[in-house]
């Protein structure tokens, strides 16, 4: 079978290798700042990486702002629309995030479209990296110890989830919030305390760490105040994200904002675990492998 994969970052450059060592005819685009991918025909245009191929696959995100392919690893800027227009009816593209309106625009092309992003088990994969991630910044942003340290954690979905189990195994006191009674209830079943996410204002300078995993604004203007100044304010969610960092910096409150960190951390895991999830949803379609 023959793979292109397009664009992206260390995770897609490693899924390019995973495809190729696996007996696949693999070409790349778009990834032009890696000289060698073993294994992988680098190509000059989207075209030639199309040419033939099978399966097609975009990144995670597919696009980094508005039509434009999420592009780290090029010397070049690429929309998606191009890629789309390189390919030829019949041909299958897996994309990450991909969003209606090119999903509708493929389609019409006679693209059969999958998102591999919404696969639960990508998911809870890239959940693990990310609290791995996470973690690491929060040992090289602050002077303290984890341990016996206090954590907020905003959402408790699956980051959430795992966040708090990793840091109560590393000696911390950890507090979750959810908006939801029935996670307010599995919250405080795992032994964590429970907070609802709309009265977190009232909390938040308890912690020497607040981890949000929601991505709408949670901590805005009149909530900021209220944390300490010495404690680390770690936003984990997708644009848009829950803080609004120019008032954060405004009040000397140390934040960062953390995205894509499965592909940061982990882009040898992070590339097996989409070349995998690719498998499982090509043998549920009975494509052939």
């Amino acid at each position: 079978m023959k793979f292109s994969v397009f664009g992206g970052d260390m995770r897609q450059a490693k899924l390019a290798e995973f495809l190729a060592a696996d007996g696949h005819d693999t070409s790349a685009f778009a990834l032009d700042k890696l000289r060698v991918i073993d294994g992988v025909r680098q190509c000059g245009t989207a075209k030639e990486a199309a040419e033939g191929a099978d399966v097609c696959v975009l990144p995670l995100p597919a696009a980094s702002r508005e039509g434009m392919l999420t592009t780290p690893l090029s010397s070049g800027l690429h929309t998606v629309r191009e890629i789309l227009s390189a390919l030829s009816p019949g041909q299958t593209i897996f994309a990450g995030r991909l969003d209606a309106q090119t999903a509708e625009v493929a389609g019409a092309m006679g693209l059969s479209v999958g998102d591999y992003f919404l696969r639960e088990e990508l998911a809870v994969s890239n959940a693990v990296a990310a609290v791995e991630g996470a973690i690491k910044i929060m040992i090289e942003e602050t002077p303290v110890t984890l341990w016996r340290s206090g954590c907020l954690i905003i959402g408790f979905g699956r980051i959430g989830k795992l966040l708090a189990h990793r840091l109560r195994a590393l000696g911390m006191r950890v507090t979750a919030t959810a908006r939801k009674c029935s996670d307010l209830a599995w919250i405080r079943a795992y032994g964590y305390e429970a907070v609802e996410t709309a009265a977190v204002g009232s909390v938040v300078g308890d912690y020497d760490f607040i981890v949000n995993t929601v991505p709408s604004r949670v901590l805005g203007a009149s909530r900021l105040p209220n944390i300490r100044r010495d404690a680390l304010l770690l936003d984990l969610a997708s644009k848009p994200g829950g803080i609004d960092f120019a008032a954060a910096a405004k009040l000397g409150v140390h934040a960062v904002w953390a995205l894509s960190l499965p592909g940061e951390v982990a882009p040898v895991t992070s590339g097996a675990v989409i070349r995998d999830t690719l498998y499982n949803i090509m043998r549920e379609k009975g494509l052939p492998l």
